[in-house]
């Protein structure tokens, strides 16, 4: 194992990301128990792993705010270069952060040899995600037998702050949602059109959901996710409660931690759910390689997906960000979540 006295692990992209890094995070921590940890995130990913008692520093990198344009990225630079970091861990591929840490004068730079400048990094390793044949936590551990460290422990670690709890049992009483009471959480939105499974089909779920298990239903998600969550409402025969656009991250883990269960898309809540220990129906309207369960599925023996097959899938044209046909969509019918759920609760 080399000897690294300062390691940064740059990991600057969404929550669910971020999520599946946090094993790194550990095993860094138990080989290097004498070394500096620090990470290197976007400001609305922060709390996922600020309080993590295996770092010793979180870094943002605020492309919006404080480092934006050139004299901001200049700054960010100048900020790493007065960390003296001798070794970088580029745990995803953008030409910003590839192009950061060279002229950070990192001596140590590894990370995924491909087009977007991983010619600056001087440990390049090859990228075989876009296979999807293995987790995204266990590509990010990969990633580390690089200095020499074998690791194979995937569970999550994310901090959870007392304010936020505080924040739950206020957001509970002003509900008059009781302890006894079944919290169910529904994220409707996700990253692409094309992991969306339509709005009609999480209004009879939920509306199942109401009826079958007596749940309180409380939906939630970023802001783009607020005009999605609107429209199913409108659909519904019972009464949810609309929180999304209205938590921040860190109140959104401690939220999820008192639920029940959490039903999602592919996306980011999926893993902040299964982090904290929350069962989890997570959705794949798409199966291909790099986007498919085997890569992106929530970790946790609670945790059920529901895919439609690479079969059903390999005949799609995938452009991200762009529409697809309903058809596709609701290729996976409300009764097979149904089904998922009731696997779940048969074993709590």
């Amino acid at each position: 194992m080399f000897d690294y006295k300062n390691i940064l692990i740059v990991r600057t992209d969404r929550i669910g990301d971020v999520v599946l890094t946090t094993p790194v995070i550990k095993a860094l921590r138990e080989n290097y128990p004498e070394s500096k940890i620090s990470i290197l995130v976007a400001p609305n990913t922060r709390e996922l792993v600020n309080g993590n008692l295996c770092l010793d520093e979180v870094l943002l990198d605020d492309r919006k705010g404080e480092h934006k344009g050139l004299r901001g990225f200049l700054k960010l630079i100048k900020t790493l270069r007065q960390r003296d970091f001798d070794c970088a861990l580029v745990l995803h591929t953008k030409k910003r952060t590839n192009l950061l840490c060279f002229l950070s004068n990192i001596p140590v730079r590894i990370g995924y040899k491909d087009n977007k400048f991983g010619f600056l990094l001087n440990r390049p390793i090859p990228d075989s995600r876009h296979k999807g044949e293995k987790h995204e936590a266990q590509y990010c551990l990969d990633v580390l037998k690089s200095i020499g460290i074998q690791y194979d422990n995937l569970d999550i670690d994310i901090p959870v702050k007392e304010e936020a709890l505080r924040w739950v049992d206020q957001f509970r009483r002003g509900h008059d949602i009781l302890e006894k009471d079944l919290l169910i959480a529904i994220h409707a939105g996700a990253s692409d059109p094309a992991k969306q499974w339509p709005e009609n089909r999480f209004a009879e779920l939920i509306d199942a959901l109401i009826e079958r298990y007596h749940a309180k239903i409380i939906m939630i998600g970023a802001q783009d996710t607020c005009l999605i969550t609107k429209k199913i409402i409108t659909l519904l025969n019972n009464e949810a409660i609309d929180l999304s656009g209205k938590t921040t991250v860190g109140q959104l883990a401690a939220l999820l931690m008192g639920c029940g269960l959490l039903v999602s898309n592919d996306s980011g809540p999926v893993h902040v759910a299964a982090g904290v220990g929350t069962p989890v129906v997570s959705i794949f309207t798409r199966n291909q390689p790099g986007i498919n369960p085997e890569r992106w599925k929530p970790l946790g023996e609670k945790s059920r997906v529901v895919s439609v097959s690479p079969f059903q899938s390999q005949d799609i044209s995938f452009k991200k960000a762009q529409p697809m046909g309903i058809e596709y969509l609701e290729l996976i019918p409300t009764k097979a979540v149904l089904e998922a759920v009731d696997a779940i609760f048969k074993l709590c």
